[in-house]
């Protein structure tokens, strides 16, 4: 997890001083500067600069994989990695719930009353879904 925390940050250093280049050489022309472009470049740091602070911020306190190793085999990372869900029909309904929900920007926003219900639903069934039923922890 080290070296992908390295890995983001330099991302982001690199992005960084593109958005700052295309800010400037965008301005430089008679039309003024490209807000679009410069705007998404700065976002793209922004974003390159959280995942690359969360990734370095976490491998300080997590064990080290052997993907910080470099003398490490492949099957140094075998193992049980967690706990996944068999089966779960909790996205089918927060699929639904979004189509609806898009569907609501283009026809009207009427549509979102009924959308709203459904992502609720969907997301209270996926976050509480082994707390009841058949897949409930014991």
């Amino acid at each position: 997890m080290k070296e992908q925390g390295k890995i983001f940050l330099g991302l982001a250093v690199f992005v960084l001083a593109m958005a700052i280049t295309y800010g400037l050489w965008t301005n430089s022309s008679d039309l003024g500067i490209e807000a679009a472009g410069t705007t998404a470049l700065f976002l793209a740091f922004s974003l390159c600069a959280f995942i690359g602070y969360y990734l370095a911020f976490t491998a300080r306190r997590v064990d080290s994989g052997a993907g910080d190793n470099p003398e490490a085999e492949v099957a140094d990372d075998s193992g049980e990695l967690g706990f996944f869900a068999p089966h779960s029909w909790q996205p089918l309904s927060l699929a639904l719930g979004g189509a609806l929900a898009f569907l609501g920007v283009i026809f009207g926003w009427w549509l979102m009353f009924w959308a709203a219900p459904i992502i609720a639903i969907g997301i209270f069934g996926w976050v509480f879904e082994f707390y009841r039923g058949e897949n409930q922890n014991q």
